[in-house]
């Protein structure tokens, strides 16, 4: 039988893995699941973007996707997916969704998993690879590849035109303006439904949009101009303080 995303929906199993390819450019629009899903992006760089939230997951990190979360998933450059589709029953401590690290043995175990036949039996040698997998998904840390996105219709506008315009050095006057709102009653209601100050949030989509950049071979010099930085050795240096390694890491 072929794996495919609906008749894994359907399965009475646990845990059940699917392996696929995706050339760059895919959409799957807006969309939810009966069952928690993982996906991996083996290689390549995934965006999705919920309600709450645009992610950016770059290779050796998965998102975690509650059961019934409506999500959409984009492809800037080719991707290499794993997903897992898991009971939900099983939760992490976080039940947001969110974005987790990848260590080379949950990446083996999660492509093991996506290896099973779709009719194994959850026993002896299956069982407990799964059951070391869930343990690994219960104790991995979250990473913070995301801009929560606000709530209140004004605000969203706002977030719109930076996201969309993300080399445009709007101030806060400029934004306040475009959400019809006074500079204090704005950033006050951003910060409350954010968590995050406006610069410190387009700080941080500017930098999930040039991880998706760099993922399909473009310049670091380019990338840095693109998202809104004057120098490419202003925005390496922002890149490696919040991801921890150079923006090379990201290239392909």
């Amino acid at each position: 039988m072929v794996k495919s995303a609906g008749k894994l929906e359907t399965l009475d199993k646990f845990v059940i893995g699917l392996a696929d390819e995706y050339n760059s450019g895919f959409i799957d629009s807006a969309h939810s699941h009966e069952k928690t899903q993982l996906l991996y992006a083996s290689s390549g760089v995934m965006s999705v973007i919920t309600d709450k939230a645009k992610f950016v997951i770059p290779p050796q990190r998965a998102v975690w996707i509650p059961s019934h979360m409506s999500h959409e998933v984009s492809c800037r450059g080719a991707v290499s997916l794993r997903t897992l589709y898991i009971n939900p029953s099983f939760r992490r401590n976080d039940s947001d969704c969110h974005i987790m690290e990848v260590g080379q043995l949950l990446h083996a175990l999660i492509i093991e998993v996506t290896e099973f036949d779709i009719d194994y039996t959850p026993h002896g040698r299956e069982r407990a690879i799964v059951d070391l997998l869930l343990n690994e998904i219960s104790i991995t840390p979250k990473v913070p590849y995301a801009a929560p996105m606000p709530q209140d219709p004004r605000l969203i506008r706002t977030c719109l035109e930076i996201i969309n315009n993300l080399s445009a050095n709007y101030d806060i006057d400029q934004l306040a303006a475009l959400a019809f709102m006074s500079r204090r009653s704005f950033t006050r209601a951003f910060k409350r439904e954010t968590g995050m100050g406006v610069a410190v949030w387009r700080q941080q989509v500017r930098l999930l949009e040039a991880l998706s950049l760099l993922s399909t071979g473009a310049s670091i010099t380019s990338v840095a101009m693109d998202v809104g930085y004057e120098s490419t050795g202003a925005f390496s240096t922002v890149f490696q303080r919040s991801f921890g390694v150079p923006p090379s890491k990201y290239q392909f």
